[in-house]
């Protein structure tokens, strides 16, 4: 099993609009690609200073169905067109799990 963690900073003048619009297309992810296992997304909670704004967390079976959501083009649509317009600073990671 592989888990995908990646972390989102808003820009400052990133609107309340803009902010759901990103909450929303990461939310049709799972549906789209038909390729995790289990699927969260939230926004931090603000109980520590410094922390990012934002994060997705999935499972894959295997390293292809990982490859599969990344590369998948509606994936790469919502990253180009709605993400990166919104955020200053992101943070990713893939581990194996048992």
């Amino acid at each position: 099993m592989i888990r995908h963690v990646v972390m989102f900073k808003f820009r400052e003048d990133a609107d309340e609009a803009q902010r759901q619009a990103v909450y929303g297309a990461i939310a049709t992810m799972p549906e789209a690609t038909g390729v995790s296992e289990s699927y969260t997304i939230g926004p931090d909670l603000g109980l520590a200073e410094g922390n990012f704004d934002f994060a997705v967390v999935g499972d894959f079976a295997d390293q292809e169905a990982y490859l599969t959501y990344r590369d998948h083009p509606e994936h790469q649509r919502i990253v180009f067109d709605i993400i990166r317009p919104a955020i200053t600073d992101r943070a990713a990671i893939q581990f194996e799990i048992p």
